[in-house]
């Protein structure tokens, strides 16, 4: 197949799977793939998934990537609180929230880690755009946090709190208005609950 037909049709993608591909092109031979990766026009993401090559220099492709190559997903937990300034590390690696199992990817983009959780704790993200419109989904601050805290039930002393070191402004505001605890009450987790409950008590009291 004609690479820059390809290429035009699917370049508002960023990237794409061999799915998207077939429904697009039935008889695409999938040498073509060997052929590209040889010459540098693409790059592989993960099994059967794809990225054209100048998509690094794409701000925020990342995170389009991180929701497109393992879907249902979104962002959260370290890697928004991290952007948030809620916790004071610097984050490279992409971590989200999805209802499939637990997986990771490494490839030219980044390092993608993926927890998982039941289908009814899929909630409390936004989708917002990077490059040129690409959607992805991002978690609250608030959903990021309770995340994390649900996904990691080490937090549940005030040591293993105070570890975390969390910023008291942001914390403070997450806590506003009984945000951060209407939050964690959908969960239905009265670990979790104790959890947000710890957090107050350590760095707010």
């Amino acid at each position: 197949m004609n690479y820059q037909k390809f290429r035009e049709y699917f370049a508002p993608y960023a990237c794409f799977s061999n799915e998207q591909v077939l429904a697009a092109f039935p008889r695409f031979n999938r040498g073509n793939y060997r052929e590209w990766l040889r010459h540098g026009y693409i790059v592989s993401l993960r099994r059967s998934w794809y990225a054209f090559s100048d998509a690094m220099n794409v701000s925020g492709i990342g995170d389009y990537i991180a929701n497109r190559i393992y879907s249902p997903s979104y962002l959260s937990c370290e890697y928004v609180m991290s952007r948030c300034g809620l916790i004071p590390e610097s984050v490279v690696q992409f971590t989200s929230v999805t209802s499939l199992k637990t997986a990771s990817f490494k490839n030219g983009f980044g390092e993608f880690f993926y927890r998982s959780v039941k289908p009814e704790l899929m909630f409390g993200y936004d989708v917002q755009t990077v490059g040129d419109g690409l959607p992805i989904n991002v978690a609250s601050p608030h959903k990021a946090l309770c995340d994390f805290l649900y996904l990691n039930p080490r937090y549940d002393s005030d040591d293993e709190m105070e570890g975390l070191r969390l910023d008291e402004t942001v914390l403070e505001e997450l806590f506003e208005h009984d945000g951060l605890s209407r939050m964690a009450a959908r969960f239905r987790s009265n670990a979790l609950r104790k959890r947000i409950e710890l957090a107050r008590k350590v760095y707010l009291t």
